[in-house]
């Protein structure tokens, strides 16, 4: 099989540049579309329709409906060789937008704050680029367009519905947005990236009765506040400095009136973390924590973790393909190495059963106002990235292809 000489890899980089930069605007239009009608998860069918609708125009073979309304698009070279796959998340979140932008959201309580219309128009970039070489592509290009991130069930929907059975990828690139890198930069780094995701419930027995007189009771209010503290010495005390991990509590359910002591108090939480090992001992210290402090203070507790999402680890050859494809195509100052977060994805699913790349996509510019965080009813985003996200995504798959040849 021909290999790719260097001339052909040096015209694939300044095609994609130029294609890229040409299509600017018509990316600009299209997020600014589906911005304008964000769609809840398990509920994205128009922006479904849009993308079928534009992969079918370019070539691709669709599938629509995978893992509820998520939606697959398969572009086959000109020869048998490797699969690649890119994906984007296209849910919205239930929120109210406030940055009074003439394209905001349409739907009142609806709001792309976390910029997945930024993903989606990325991908359906990428897919416009890799489909004007189609003639010269080895192997395959598998677009995954997601539902429901937001709930964490999106992308665990759509292995269950076979979106990585046929074909099976050999390696799969994803990007998020991120408002703290300036626009034209990108963050990429080996190994974790993002952090597992494990959800806590707490339920806590005691025994009610009359405030003024507590002596009579087992106050599980009392027993709530002990552990909620005593749980951060996991943290503090039990995790190695070095490592990361945080135990966070989000809610405290529990009594009817203020001088009533209540027989129950439920907490929810989250925990997260980036190795195993911490996992394991998290979940382990937790039980043991809860367990032995409710009893101290006379009362009981069920702990019940959910282990929602493994952490985001990035494959080291994944991981230098993205690198490699952003220096081409921006050149050295754009690329930087990311700080880690204890944020969770659940492209971290795909990655668990093919090596992959997730990347960060710089979006932030003060001078538009995108400084506002991900959820944000403020957010913003330097729409000026969209070239570049949909260059690099490209460039990965067209380079990952040609690797293994």
């Amino acid at each position: 099989m021909k290999a790719h000489g260097p001339n052909e890899i040096l015209d694939v980089v300044s095609l994609f540049r130029e294609q890229s930069a040409a299509c600017a605007g018509e990316l600009v239009t299209l997020r600014r579309d589906l911005h304008r009608h964000p769609e809840l998860s398990f509920q994205e069918e128009r922006t479904a329709a849009v993308v079928a609708s534009r992969l079918e125009a370019l070539g691709f073979t669709v599938r629509r409906g995978v893992g509820g309304t998520g939606v697959v698009g398969l572009l086959e070279g000109s020869a048998p060789g490797p699969v690649v796959a890119l994906r984007a998340d296209m849910d919205a979140l239930p929120v109210q937008e406030e940055t009074g932008l003439p394209f905001a959201s349409s739907v009142p309580g609806r709001m792309h704050a976390c910029g997945h219309d930024l993903h989606t128009t990325c991908v359906l970039g990428a897919a416009t680029l890799l489909a004007s070489v189609q003639h010269l592509l080895k192997g395959t290009v598998l677009v995954l367009f997601e539902p429901a991130e937001e709930l964490n069930q999106g992308a665990a929907a759509m292995i269950r519905d076979g979106a990585l059975a046929s074909p099976k990828p050999d390696m799969i690139f994803g990007l998020h947005n991120h408002p703290e890198y300036p626009a034209g930069s990108i963050a990429v780094k080996e190994g974790p990236l993002m952090a597992a995701v494990d959800t806590l419930r707490l339920d806590i027995r005691g025994k009610g009765g009359h405030g003024a007189l507590p002596h009579r009771d087992r106050d599980p209010i009392v027993a709530a506040a002990s552990v909620i503290m005593n749980l951060q010495t996991l943290v503090s005390r039990e995790t190695d400095p070095l490592a990361a991990a945080v135990v966070s509590f989000g809610t405290i359910t529990g009594g009817t009136a203020n001088n009533v002591i209540p027989d129950t108090v439920e907490l929810t939480g989250t925990v997260r973390s980036f190795s195993p090992e911490v996992r394991a001992a998290l979940t382990e210290g937790i039980r043991r924590v809860a367990g032995h402090t409710t009893t101290a203070l006379g009362c009981t507790s069920d702990v019940t973790l959910r282990h929602d999402l493994p952490p985001v680890l990035n494959h080291p050859e994944a991981t230098q393909l993205v690198r490699e494809s952003a220096l081409a195509l921006a050149g050295p100052s754009a690329v930087v190495e990311p700080t880690p977060s204890m944020g969770g994805e659940d492209f971290a699913l795909f990655q668990e059963q093919i090596p992959g790349c997730f990347f960060w996509l710089g979006v932030g510019n003060p001078d538009l106002g995108a400084i506002h965080p991900w959820h944000s009813p403020l957010f913003r985003a330097d729409e000026m990235s969209l070239p570049l996200g949909s260059s690099v995504l490209a460039l990965a798959a067209w380079n990952a292809l040609k690797k293994s040849v």
